[in-house]
Protein backbone atom coordinates (compact mmCIF):
# COMPACT_ATOMS: atom_id res chain seq x y z
CA UNK A 1 0.00 0.00 0.00
CA UNK A 2 0.88 3.90 -0.39
CA UNK A 3 0.70 5.93 2.95
CA UNK A 4 0.89 9.69 1.56
CA UNK A 5 1.32 11.94 5.01
CA UNK A 6 0.41 15.78 5.50
CA UNK A 7 2.52 18.37 4.47
CA UNK A 8 3.19 19.11 7.93
CA UNK A 9 4.33 15.73 8.76
CA UNK A 10 7.85 15.66 10.27
CA UNK A 11 10.76 12.95 9.61
CA UNK A 12 10.27 11.74 12.90
CA UNK A 13 6.43 11.02 12.34
CA UNK A 14 7.43 9.11 9.24
CA UNK A 15 10.10 7.12 11.36
CA UNK A 16 7.08 6.47 13.66
CA UNK A 17 5.37 5.08 10.56
CA UNK A 18 7.83 2.48 9.21
CA UNK A 19 8.93 1.05 12.53
CA UNK A 20 5.11 0.00 12.31
CA UNK A 21 5.52 -1.26 9.26
CA UNK A 22 8.77 -3.10 9.67
CA UNK A 23 7.26 -4.74 13.18
CA UNK A 24 4.93 -6.44 11.26
CA UNK A 25 7.23 -7.96 9.00
CA UNK A 26 6.73 -5.97 5.88
CA UNK A 27 8.58 -4.27 4.20
CA UNK A 28 9.14 -0.36 4.66
CA UNK A 29 9.43 2.35 1.65
CA UNK A 30 10.61 5.93 2.07
CA UNK A 31 10.07 8.05 -0.28
CA UNK A 32 10.36 11.71 0.62
CA UNK A 33 8.96 14.11 -1.80
CA UNK A 34 9.35 18.59 -2.58
CA UNK A 35 5.77 18.87 -1.14
CA UNK A 36 4.60 15.64 0.10
CA UNK A 37 6.21 12.50 1.98
CA UNK A 38 5.28 9.44 0.31
CA UNK A 39 5.66 6.07 2.47
CA UNK A 40 5.05 2.24 1.25
CA UNK A 41 4.22 -1.39 2.85
CA UNK A 42 4.92 -4.00 1.15
CA UNK A 43 4.33 -7.54 1.93
CA UNK A 44 1.09 -10.32 2.72
CA UNK A 45 -2.24 -8.44 2.33
CA UNK A 46 -3.90 -10.59 5.72
CA UNK A 47 -0.97 -8.17 7.43
CA UNK A 48 -1.53 -5.03 5.90
CA UNK A 49 -4.63 -4.79 7.29
CA UNK A 50 -3.23 -4.93 10.58
CA UNK A 51 -1.42 -1.61 10.43
CA UNK A 52 -4.45 0.78 10.96
CA UNK A 53 -2.41 3.37 9.67
CA UNK A 54 -6.01 5.75 9.41
CA UNK A 55 -5.83 6.02 12.76
CA UNK A 56 -2.53 7.73 12.81
CA UNK A 57 -2.98 12.36 12.87
CA UNK A 58 -0.11 12.63 10.35
CA UNK A 59 -1.90 10.33 7.59
CA UNK A 60 -3.63 11.80 4.58
CA UNK A 61 -4.40 9.12 2.32
CA UNK A 62 -3.66 5.16 2.00
CA UNK A 63 -3.99 3.90 -1.48
CA UNK A 64 -3.80 -0.28 -1.77
CA UNK A 65 -1.32 -1.12 -5.45
CA UNK A 66 -3.66 -3.05 -6.99
CA UNK A 67 -1.07 -4.25 -9.55
CA UNK A 68 0.67 -7.44 -9.12
CA UNK A 69 3.84 -5.37 -9.56
CA UNK A 70 4.43 -2.98 -6.89
CA UNK A 71 8.08 -1.64 -6.95
CA UNK A 72 7.71 -1.26 -10.58
CA UNK A 73 4.77 0.08 -10.73
CA UNK A 74 3.30 4.00 -11.57
CA UNK A 75 1.26 3.41 -8.90
CA UNK A 76 4.07 3.11 -6.61
CA UNK A 77 6.07 6.03 -8.09
CA UNK A 78 4.59 8.20 -10.84
CA UNK A 79 7.83 9.94 -12.07
CA UNK A 80 10.41 8.20 -14.24
CA UNK A 81 13.83 6.58 -12.99
CA UNK A 82 17.06 7.03 -14.38
CA UNK A 83 19.84 4.62 -14.19
CA UNK A 84 23.13 5.37 -14.14
CA UNK A 85 25.34 3.22 -16.19
CA UNK A 86 28.99 3.80 -15.07
CA UNK A 87 27.80 7.41 -14.70
CA UNK A 88 26.02 7.22 -17.71
CA UNK A 89 22.36 8.30 -17.23
CA UNK A 90 19.80 6.75 -18.77
CA UNK A 91 16.36 7.60 -18.86
CA UNK A 92 14.69 10.77 -18.25
CA UNK A 93 14.99 13.10 -21.49
CA UNK A 94 17.77 11.15 -22.67
CA UNK A 95 18.25 8.43 -25.41
CA UNK A 96 20.86 6.17 -25.05
CA UNK A 97 22.84 4.01 -27.99
CA UNK A 98 24.60 1.14 -26.58
CA UNK A 99 26.24 -1.07 -29.00
CA UNK A 100 29.12 -3.36 -29.82
CA UNK A 101 29.67 -7.18 -30.96
CA UNK A 102 27.26 -9.75 -30.23
CA UNK A 103 30.92 -11.41 -28.72
CA UNK A 104 34.23 -10.33 -27.61
CA UNK A 105 36.00 -12.40 -29.92
CA UNK A 106 39.74 -10.74 -29.63
CA UNK A 107 41.59 -7.98 -28.98
CA UNK A 108 41.62 -6.51 -31.85
CA UNK A 109 38.07 -6.44 -32.78
CA UNK A 110 36.71 -5.08 -29.72
CA UNK A 111 39.04 -1.83 -29.52
CA UNK A 112 38.21 -1.19 -33.66
CA UNK A 113 34.77 -1.81 -32.40
CA UNK A 114 34.87 0.39 -29.70
CA UNK A 115 37.20 2.89 -31.73
CA UNK A 116 34.16 3.49 -34.18
CA UNK A 117 31.46 3.59 -31.87
CA UNK A 118 32.87 6.41 -29.54
CA UNK A 119 33.97 8.50 -32.85
CA UNK A 120 30.14 8.56 -33.29
CA UNK A 121 29.44 9.83 -29.71
CA UNK A 122 28.10 6.83 -28.46
CA UNK A 123 28.33 6.30 -24.79
CA UNK A 124 28.12 2.48 -24.05
CA UNK A 125 29.84 -0.17 -25.11
CA UNK A 126 28.01 -3.79 -25.22
CA UNK A 127 30.18 -7.09 -25.62
CA UNK A 128 29.30 -10.74 -24.58
CA UNK A 129 32.21 -12.58 -22.69
CA UNK A 130 29.71 -15.42 -21.76
CA UNK A 131 27.20 -16.77 -24.44
CA UNK A 132 23.99 -18.72 -23.79
CA UNK A 133 24.04 -20.26 -27.52
CA UNK A 134 20.84 -22.65 -28.57
CA UNK A 135 23.63 -25.17 -29.90
CA UNK A 136 26.18 -27.04 -27.58
CA UNK A 137 28.87 -26.83 -30.73
CA UNK A 138 28.32 -22.78 -30.91
CA UNK A 139 30.55 -20.30 -30.06
CA UNK A 140 30.13 -19.97 -26.51
CA UNK A 141 32.17 -17.13 -25.34
CA UNK A 142 35.94 -16.33 -23.61
CA UNK A 143 34.79 -15.80 -20.53
CA UNK A 144 37.20 -14.03 -18.05
CA UNK A 145 39.20 -13.50 -20.90
CA UNK A 146 36.52 -11.87 -22.57
CA UNK A 147 35.62 -9.49 -19.73
CA UNK A 148 39.20 -8.43 -19.30
CA UNK A 149 39.34 -6.88 -22.74
CA UNK A 150 36.10 -5.76 -22.26
CA UNK A 151 37.71 -4.00 -18.71
CA UNK A 152 40.59 -2.84 -21.36
CA UNK A 153 38.22 -1.09 -23.60
CA UNK A 154 36.31 0.85 -21.04
CA UNK A 155 39.46 2.60 -20.04
CA UNK A 156 41.01 2.85 -23.26
CA UNK A 157 37.75 4.45 -24.80
CA UNK A 158 35.98 5.64 -21.82
CA UNK A 159 33.22 3.54 -22.30
CA UNK A 160 31.00 1.80 -19.33
CA UNK A 161 30.20 -1.96 -20.20
CA UNK A 162 27.02 -3.95 -20.76
CA UNK A 163 27.66 -7.48 -20.78
CA UNK A 164 25.26 -10.73 -19.89
CA UNK A 165 25.10 -12.71 -17.25
CA UNK A 166 24.32 -16.46 -17.18
CA UNK A 167 25.61 -18.16 -13.74
CA UNK A 168 24.30 -16.35 -10.41
CA UNK A 169 27.74 -17.73 -9.46
CA UNK A 170 29.50 -14.94 -11.88
CA UNK A 171 27.72 -11.71 -10.24
CA UNK A 172 30.86 -11.22 -8.06
CA UNK A 173 33.28 -12.00 -10.96
CA UNK A 174 31.77 -9.63 -13.37
CA UNK A 175 31.51 -6.95 -10.49
CA UNK A 176 34.71 -5.63 -12.14
CA UNK A 177 34.28 -6.00 -15.41
CA UNK A 178 31.05 -4.75 -16.39
CA UNK A 179 28.61 -1.31 -15.42
CA UNK A 180 25.17 -3.07 -16.29
CA UNK A 181 24.39 -6.72 -16.19
CA UNK A 182 22.28 -7.91 -19.04
CA UNK A 183 19.93 -10.50 -18.36
CA UNK A 184 19.13 -12.10 -21.71
CA UNK A 185 15.28 -12.90 -22.78
CA UNK A 186 16.11 -17.08 -21.78
CA UNK A 187 17.06 -15.80 -17.95
CA UNK A 188 14.11 -13.39 -18.30
CA UNK A 189 12.94 -16.28 -15.27
CA UNK A 190 15.84 -17.07 -14.12
CA UNK A 191 14.67 -16.18 -10.42
CA UNK A 192 18.16 -17.16 -9.09
CA UNK A 193 19.85 -14.98 -11.32
CA UNK A 194 17.41 -11.63 -10.38
CA UNK A 195 18.42 -12.22 -6.86
CA UNK A 196 21.83 -12.33 -7.44
CA UNK A 197 21.76 -9.13 -9.61
CA UNK A 198 19.88 -7.73 -7.16
CA UNK A 199 22.11 -7.75 -4.46
CA UNK A 200 24.78 -6.19 -6.76
CA UNK A 201 23.14 -2.59 -5.81
CA UNK A 202 25.52 -0.44 -7.23
CA UNK A 203 25.05 -1.52 -11.04
CA UNK A 204 22.45 -1.61 -13.59
CA UNK A 205 20.66 -4.34 -15.08
CA UNK A 206 19.26 -4.42 -18.43
CA UNK A 207 16.24 -7.00 -18.26
CA UNK A 208 15.34 -8.49 -21.92
CA UNK A 209 11.76 -9.95 -22.62
CA UNK A 210 11.56 -13.54 -22.59
CA UNK A 211 10.63 -14.86 -26.19
CA UNK A 212 7.48 -15.98 -25.31
CA UNK A 213 6.90 -13.90 -21.80
CA UNK A 214 3.61 -11.73 -21.15
CA UNK A 215 4.58 -8.02 -19.91
CA UNK A 216 3.31 -8.67 -16.81
CA UNK A 217 5.98 -11.79 -16.58
CA UNK A 218 8.70 -9.31 -17.78
CA UNK A 219 7.57 -6.99 -14.84
CA UNK A 220 7.27 -9.37 -12.24
CA UNK A 221 10.76 -10.42 -13.36
CA UNK A 222 11.91 -6.74 -12.88
CA UNK A 223 10.17 -6.54 -9.39
CA UNK A 224 12.79 -9.74 -8.38
CA UNK A 225 15.68 -7.65 -8.71
CA UNK A 226 14.42 -4.36 -7.43
CA UNK A 227 13.31 -6.45 -4.16
CA UNK A 228 16.36 -7.98 -3.99
CA UNK A 229 17.43 -4.37 -3.17
CA UNK A 230 18.65 -3.44 -6.88
CA UNK A 231 16.64 -0.38 -8.28
CA UNK A 232 18.80 0.20 -11.49
CA UNK A 233 16.67 -1.79 -13.76
CA UNK A 234 16.17 -1.14 -17.42
CA UNK A 235 13.46 -2.89 -19.34
CA UNK A 236 14.59 -3.97 -22.82
CA UNK A 237 12.04 -5.77 -25.43
CA UNK A 238 13.64 -7.70 -27.77
CA UNK A 239 11.05 -9.29 -29.64
CA UNK A 240 9.21 -12.16 -29.35
CA UNK A 241 8.62 -15.62 -30.74
CA UNK A 242 5.16 -16.22 -33.09
CA UNK A 243 3.93 -17.48 -35.81
CA UNK A 244 5.68 -15.24 -38.42
CA UNK A 245 8.71 -16.60 -40.18
CA UNK A 246 10.05 -13.35 -42.08
CA UNK A 247 12.20 -12.31 -39.21
CA UNK A 248 14.15 -14.01 -36.63
CA UNK A 249 11.17 -12.85 -34.22
CA UNK A 250 8.40 -10.55 -34.03
CA UNK A 251 9.71 -6.86 -32.45
CA UNK A 252 6.60 -5.82 -30.37
CA UNK A 253 6.56 -2.03 -29.97
CA UNK A 254 3.40 -1.95 -28.35
CA UNK A 255 4.95 -3.22 -25.33
CA UNK A 256 7.26 -0.05 -25.14
CA UNK A 257 4.40 2.15 -24.90
CA UNK A 258 2.61 -0.42 -22.48
CA UNK A 259 5.76 -1.03 -20.31
CA UNK A 260 5.81 3.41 -20.54
CA UNK A 261 2.33 3.78 -18.92
CA UNK A 262 2.48 1.08 -16.54
CA UNK A 263 6.13 1.43 -15.19
CA UNK A 264 8.34 4.27 -14.39
CA UNK A 265 11.73 2.05 -15.29
CA UNK A 266 13.82 3.64 -18.70
CA UNK A 267 12.45 0.90 -21.68
CA UNK A 268 14.88 -0.33 -24.44
CA UNK A 269 14.84 -1.46 -28.01
CA UNK A 270 16.55 -4.58 -29.21
CA UNK A 271 16.30 -4.09 -32.91
CA UNK A 272 18.70 -6.64 -34.21
CA UNK A 273 17.58 -9.68 -32.17
CA UNK A 274 14.18 -8.24 -32.43
CA UNK A 275 14.44 -8.27 -36.45
CA UNK A 276 16.95 -10.91 -37.10
CA UNK A 277 17.28 -8.67 -40.54
CA UNK A 278 20.36 -5.86 -40.94
CA UNK A 279 17.93 -3.82 -43.25
CA UNK A 280 15.34 -3.48 -40.54
CA UNK A 281 17.39 -2.60 -37.74
CA UNK A 282 17.42 1.06 -38.69
CA UNK A 283 13.74 1.52 -39.88
CA UNK A 284 12.64 -0.26 -36.57
CA UNK A 285 15.19 2.00 -34.68
CA UNK A 286 13.37 5.16 -35.97
CA UNK A 287 10.31 3.53 -34.63
CA UNK A 288 11.45 2.61 -31.39
CA UNK A 289 12.18 6.40 -30.55
CA UNK A 290 8.68 7.40 -32.07
CA UNK A 291 7.32 4.96 -29.71
CA UNK A 292 8.49 6.58 -26.50
CA UNK A 293 11.73 4.17 -26.16
CA UNK A 294 14.48 5.57 -23.71
CA UNK A 295 16.98 3.83 -25.91
CA UNK A 296 18.44 1.13 -28.29
CA UNK A 297 20.63 -1.62 -28.10
CA UNK A 298 22.41 -3.00 -31.46
CA UNK A 299 24.93 -5.27 -32.61
CA UNK A 300 27.99 -3.89 -34.76
CA UNK A 301 30.78 -5.38 -36.17
CA UNK A 302 33.75 -4.31 -38.47
CA UNK A 303 33.37 -7.67 -40.80
CA UNK A 304 30.24 -9.25 -40.16
CA UNK A 305 31.34 -12.41 -42.16
CA UNK A 306 33.80 -13.74 -39.77
CA UNK A 307 31.67 -13.00 -36.99
CA UNK A 308 31.60 -15.84 -34.32
CA UNK A 309 27.76 -15.10 -33.09
CA UNK A 310 25.07 -13.31 -34.91
CA UNK A 311 26.85 -12.08 -37.84
CA UNK A 312 23.86 -11.49 -40.34
CA UNK A 313 22.21 -9.54 -38.18
CA UNK A 314 25.41 -6.81 -37.50
CA UNK A 315 25.79 -3.97 -38.49
CA UNK A 316 29.03 -2.72 -40.86
CA UNK A 317 30.59 0.44 -39.30
CA UNK A 318 28.98 2.25 -42.66
CA UNK A 319 25.48 0.95 -41.50
CA UNK A 320 26.09 2.58 -38.27
CA UNK A 321 27.13 5.59 -39.37
CA UNK A 322 23.77 5.74 -41.29
CA UNK A 323 21.73 4.84 -38.23
CA UNK A 324 22.89 7.49 -35.81
CA UNK A 325 22.54 9.72 -38.29
CA UNK A 326 18.88 9.00 -39.08
CA UNK A 327 17.33 8.75 -36.02
CA UNK A 328 18.87 11.89 -34.52
CA UNK A 329 15.84 14.33 -36.02
CA UNK A 330 13.81 11.90 -34.44
CA UNK A 331 15.29 11.72 -31.16
CA UNK A 332 15.16 15.45 -31.99
CA UNK A 333 11.34 15.27 -32.86
CA UNK A 334 10.97 13.30 -29.12
CA UNK A 335 12.05 16.12 -26.84
CA UNK A 336 14.80 14.28 -26.35
CA UNK A 337 18.61 14.08 -26.26
CA UNK A 338 20.98 12.06 -27.78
Amino acid sequence: MIIILKPQATEQDANEILDKISSLGLKPLYMPGIERTVLGALGDERVLSQLHLDAYPMVDEIKPVLSPYKLVSRELQAHDSIVSIGGVKVGGGNFTVIAGPCSVESEAQLMSISKMIKSYGVPLLRGGAFKPRTSPYSFQGLGLEGLQLLKAARETFQLPVVSEIIDPNDADLMRDYVDCYQIGARNMQNFRLLEAVGKQTDKAVLLKRGMSATLEELLLAAEYIINAGNPNVILCERGIRTFETATRNTLDLNAVAYLKEKSHLPVFVDPSHGTGVKSLINPLSRAAVAVGADGIIVETHLNPKEALSDGHQALTGEDFATLMADIKPFVAAAGKSL
